[in-house]
């Protein structure tokens, strides 16, 4: 059950009965008549409001603590770079070293460590559109829905106007923009809504539609994908010869999906070839802030005999999601290295092994 996707529809629904209803027009006569009754009700509202607001929080309560402590990371990433941004594209990769730096101050609570996560899409994208391309971009784009949910509400283009609000509520907590179909949704109903029923808003959604049906059918990836889930079938077997040709053959294509790299990257580890596996990793950083690329990059320094760099990147995954046991296992592994032998930090190391309650229960933490 979306939460957001409720919150969605019920805000464009209210907008579309109180301009078809004319429910402020109303309001206005009866505050003129009955104001102690207007504010009896308005309180009343208000207590149900902050009442199913809580009922709503406490539904899924981990989740809800999960998104504001994402929205928390991703304010001190727009923070860093406030006007010009990280980059198109670059949410990611930027979150998870914000998240890094964030852990690594030691100032957080059990609660941030046990909701922390790595996530694919910033669950706000608003604060993407911040992160990404600055404070600027982002005013400027909410000024132009502003201004074309305006002028579709001074046309009295109801419907549209209300599609076009639950779609920026629910770009609120959600990341409808990932998705194709909802971007060139959200592209025709501001043309709507600017632009009425004139011939040039029929020909801007024409347009809009065959760039957006070219786009797909140029990028359409069917083939590769079915080829990638054969390689995959070889590395699920540890098949991991005949997996690696595959991904080789696929990697111009594949090369910006976080998975792919990660699968390519590890085939790689195995089959001891480190120095590729940890370019093809470092380019999966790029894609993806899971801290299990961190931990095979170490390996790959521990096995090459890098031991310094081994400790660093295995730190580095300690402090992008610190409620994670196999960091800490990988670094007592290391510090027991006859070569790299440092018994204090062993000793401290283990002990946390020992004593930390993993958050998810699984075979490997068991062992």
């Amino acid at each position: 059950m979306s939460r957001s996707a409720w919150l969605a529809a019920i805000s464009g629904s209210v907008l579309v009965c109180n301009i078809h209803y004319s429910w402020s027009v109303r309001l206005q006569k009866v505050w003129k008549k009955h104001r102690a009754k207007v504010v009896a009700v308005g309180i009343l509202l208000a207590v149900l409001l902050i009442v199913g607001s809580f009922g709503i929080y406490r539904l899924k309560a981990d989740s809800a603590k999960g998104r504001l402590f994402m929205w928390k990371i991703s304010c001190l990433a727009v923070m860093e770079k406030p006007l010009c941004g990280h980059g198109v594209g670059s949410f990611v990769d930027v979150y998870g070293q914000s998240q890094e730096a964030y852990f690594a101050k030691g100032d957080y609570s059990k609660d941030e460590e046990h909701v922390a996560g790595s996530p694919e899409y910033a669950f706000n994208e608003y604060l993407r559109v911040a992160v990404e391309c600055g404070i600027p971009v982002l005013l400027l784009v909410l000024g132009i829905v502003g201004v074309c949910l305006h002028q579709g509400i001074r046309r009295r283009r109801i419907g549209i106007c209300g599609g076009l609000l639950s779609l920026l509520v629910f770009s609120f907590s959600s990341y409808p923009t990932a998705y194709p179909c909802f971007l060139v949704a959200f592209l025709c109903l501001l043309v709507a809504c600017f632009l009425g029923t004139s011939s040039r808003w029929m020909l801007v959604i024409a347009f809009v539609t065959s760039v957006s049906g070219g786009w797909l059918i140029h990028s359409n990836t069917y083939e590769t994908c079915r080829k990638w889930s054969q390689c995959r079938m070889l590395y699920g077997m540890k098949a991991y010869g005949p997996a690696k040709d595959g991904y080789e053959e696929l990697y111009p294509f594949l090369k910006h999906r976080p998975r792919f790299l990660f699968e390519y990257g590890h085939c790689l580890h195995k089959l001891k070839e480190y120095n590729h596996s940890t370019r093809i990793l470092e380019k999966a950083m790029m894609h993806s802030c899971d801290p299990m690329i961190l931990n095979i990059i170490g390996k790959n320094y521990q096995a090459e005999e890098e031991y310094e760099k081994a400790e660093e990147y295995l730190i580095r995954s300690t402090h992008r999601l610190p409620g994670r046991i196999y960091p800490y296992y990988l670094l007592v592994k290391l510090y027991a290295e006859p070569e790299y032998r440092q018994p204090d930090k062993l000793k401290r190391v283990a002990e946390i092994v020992l004593i930390k309650e993993p958050k998810v229960q699984s075979t490997a933490s068991k062992r």
